[in-house]
Parts: structure tokens; sequence; C-alpha cells
């Protein structure tokens, strides 16, 4: 297997492993839609901790995993 052949393959597994995107309802809390990688980065920024780039890629990420709605 060619080394393109296993990027790609890998790209697909990456694919369905993403494509899960779940949502809770928090009726009362939330106005609007917010994903979890925001409430973590608005939260440690409240802290002072300021986001490197691995925090606003990790942020990305659990946004499309999971998101919070009102």
């Amino acid at each position: 297997m060619t080394t393109a052949m296993k990027e790609k393959t890998k790209r697909k597994g990456l694919a369905k492993q993403e494509s899960t995107h779940y949502r809770v309802h928090l009726p009362g809390f939330i106005k609007g839609e917010i994903g979890l990688g925001d409430v973590i980065k608005r939260t440690t920024y409240a802290v002072g901790i300021k986001p490197c780039t691995g925090c606003v890629q990790r942020a990305a990420m659990l946004n499309r995993w999971i998101s919070f709605s009102g």
C-alpha cells in the first residue's frame, strides 16, 4: 500500500469519527446554541489562561462533537 493510499484511508476513518454530533438541550440556561469547545474556551479565558494554537484546534473539534442549545 502506498503512502497516498494510507493517507486517503486514514482521512476516510477520520471523517466517519467526526460525523457524530450530539446536541444537549438545556432550557433556561443557554440562549441560542454554543459548542463545548466555546464553553471551555470562555471558562479558561475568564480564569486568565490565553489560548494557544492547540487550544483553538481542540475547541473546533469539540464544537463539532457536542453542542448545547436552549
